[in-house]
Order: C-alpha cells, then structure tokens, then sequence
C-alpha cells in the first residue's frame, strides 16, 4: 500500500506544486480530516490519518498525508532499524485515496472542519509548502511525530484561535503499552515482537494529548473539540465514507506465539527432566538456551543505546535475555565449569525473579506469550545449578 501511494505522490508531485503552489480556494471549499482504519498487517493495525482539500468550484479533490517513506532510500533496513529514516509527506487524488482503502476494506470517516476561509487557506498554503522537496521528509517517531499527531499540529498552527481537546466519554487514562495492545492481538507475533523490543518508557500513564498517537484517539478527540475564542466545535460534520464489511477471520492459533512458545517450552521442560532421572546434560540445547537468550540480549542492548528510538529505552527484557550468556557458552563444553559460571547461574535465577517483581509492581510489562518460556528457564537455570554444583 506505501509503495503505491509513494508511486501516485510522485507522478503528482511535480505537475500539481509547480501549476498550483499560488492556488486560491473558494469559499465553497472544504477541509476534513479522515480516519482510516485498522489493516491486515502489523503496519496497518495502528490505522492512519490524512488532510483531505475539497474544493468543487476549481475542482480540487486531493489527500495530504504523513508517514510514506520511500524504499529506495539508501541503507533503508538500517536506518530503520537506528530510528534515523526520514518519512515523507505524501500527496494523492482522493479518488486514489479512497479506493485504495476500500480495496482493503478499512473504515474510512471523514470530519468536516468548522474553520473561517482564511484558515482553510493558511492550512492550504502550509501543506503546499511542506510538500516541496526541501521540506517533505522529517525525522518520524511512532509516539510523538506521527501520521496523527501531524494532522493535530498543523492544524494548532493554521487555526487563529486555540483548540481545546475535551476528554472523550469513552476516555479512560491508559499507558502507551495499553494503547499499543488496544490495537494488537495479543497472541500475535506483532504483539510479541513490540513487547520485547519497546522498554519500561511505555509503560507510563499517556496524557491525553499523549492519547492522539493514535488516529482514532484524533478522531475522538476532535469530535468534542472546541475553538476558546468562540466556543464553536472543530468539527462541522462527521460522515462515515466507507465501513469496513465483517468477515471471519482466520483461526491462526496454530502458529501463534502461545502454542509455539509453549511446545518449545515443554520440550526444554521434558529434556530437563530427562537429563535429571539419567544424570546427563543435553549440552546442545544448553547452547541453544544461552546463545539464543544472548543474541537476543545484544539486539536489546543496541535498541536502547544505538537508535534514536524512544520506546526502545530502559528495556528490562535483558533480565531474560541476557547478553553475557553469549560469552560463557564455552563453560558448557567443559566436564567440570568454572566455580564463577556456577555463580553466575545463579545470577541468571535471581535476574529471572527480578523480571517477576518488575512486571508485578509494574515497572515494566512484558508479553503474555513469554510466560511458559519464562518457566522453562527457570526450571532450567535450577538443573544447571544442581548439575554444575554437583561437579564441583
């Protein structure tokens, strides 16, 4: 879907800011903001926001929306990954716009601004002129400087007056992570995968305004919003341009991350208990366990040091994943360990309860679907403990 909105920007690029950067709205024009709503996949679950200008008198029907970003960009995995790639704003035909959502049968709602001429103007010329080159791309931040939260400050700075944001009847005060899952299954690998990446930092209470990160929270919020000057609401009218139609979704728990983790977790449990009753030790899945654990560690560690990346801070998902276990995989091999390695078992155990006093006074909140590995690990750690003590 990106790469197609990225192709129509492009061909429309040129021909519509070089022919009508001067262009003047009537006043019949109109300026709303649609909502889309949540995809298929884990890029789309979010939902997405956009501008759309309408104007029948000169013809204009077009869409300005933030967050494309181009695949063709230079090192693009890697700057992905640092949380230094740089999105775009793009520009399609509403008619383009539309079907393509309709296509993937998400909701599109529109709210209809109660804003003066002037303002629809001012708003105009400020979208034309952050579609030039030199002004398209910015530093995007999934929390704080998203498809949404641009349609909510651009329209602060083209509106005369204040706008006030009314909490909501629905409104309840949730953390980032909350908000985040609100939009997840959370036997999902999406889910899994954003809880071991995203640290302790999301786990605080969101502000209201902090709620808009996301383009349903926009809609809501707009919908009680006031102007202070008048007391007149933002939105003239709200119409409901397509509904998603219902289909059944498919049953994928038998790939989810629960069953997998699950079957991997009592296979590691019977092994343990196999290795007990015959006073062995399955050394190669001990290295699977500690290199596993320890790679996993490092891509933590570089999440939260080496990327500009907010969410990735203060990841306490290191209490598991632990990268040091990397470094003393060479102990395994060995009849008789190091006396330290059978100390540092022991620290691998304290850490694991220290995961567990984190996410019950709620420090941190860590995948659901974790759990039964979480439990094999433990009931690991204590065989190693025993097998290496009895070595000594």
């Amino acid at each position: 879907m990106l790469k197609k909105l990225l192709f129509l920007t492009s061909i429309l690029f040129i021909s519509f800011v070089q022919g009508q950067q001067n262009q003047l709205l009537s006043a019949q024009a109109e300026i709303s903001v649609l909502t889309i709503g949540p995809g298929a996949s884990l890029n789309d679950a979010f939902g997405h926001s956009a501008f759309r200008i309408k104007d029948p008198i000169k013809g204009t029907d077009l869409v300005f929306n933030y967050g494309v970003y181009d695949f063709n960009t230079p090192n693009f995995y890697l700057k992905f990954a640092q949380g230094k790639l740089n999105y775009l704003i793009g520009l399609n035909y509403y008619e383009d716009f539309f079907e393509t959502y309709v296509s993937q049968n998400r909701t599109i709602k529109e709210q209809v601004l109660n804003v003066s001429s002037s303002e629809k103007q001012k708003l105009f010329d400020y979208l034309l002129n952050n579609i030039k080159p030199e002004n398209r791309a910015y530093l995007y931040d999934f929390f704080y400087d998203n498809c949404a939260t641009r349609i909510r400050d651009v329209l602060e700075i083209t509106t005369d007056s204040k706008i006030v944001y009314e909490n909501p009847e629905s409104y309840k005060a949730e953390t980032f992570r909350t908000l985040i899952h609100s939009k997840l299954n959370s036997n999902s690998w999406g889910a899994l995968g954003i809880d071991i990446a995203l640290g302790s930092v999301i786990d605080r209470e969101a502000t209201a305004r902090e709620h808009m990160f996301l383009p349903d929270f926009i809609f809501d919020f707009f919908e009680s919003a006031k102007f202070t000057s008048t007391d007149e609401r933002l939105v003239k009218n709200t119409n409901i341009l397509f509904e998603k139609i219902d289909q059944p979704k498919a049953d994928n728990f038998l790939t989810s991350p629960l069953l997998i983790n699950g079957i991997l977790s009592l296979l590691i449990i019977f092994l343990t208990f196999k290795d007990s009753k015959k006073a062995r030790r399955s050394n190669w899945l001990d290295v699977l366990i500690f290199g596993f654990t320890g790679i996993l560690g490092v891509f933590i560690i570089l999440l939260w040091f080496a990327t500009n990346h907010h969410g990735t801070h203060q990841n306490y998902n290191l209490l598991w994943a632990f990268a040091l276990n990397l470094l003393v995989i060479s102990q395994l091999f060995k009849t008789k360990a190091s006396a330290w390695f059978h100390k540092y078992l022991k620290f691998l155990l304290i850490m694991l309860c220290l995961l567990a006093l984190h996410w019950i006074i709620g420090v941190q909140v860590y995948a659901i679907t974790l759990i039964p590995f979480l439990i094999a690990l433990v009931i690991r750690y204590i065989y190693l403990i025993k097998h290496f003590g009895n070595s000594q």
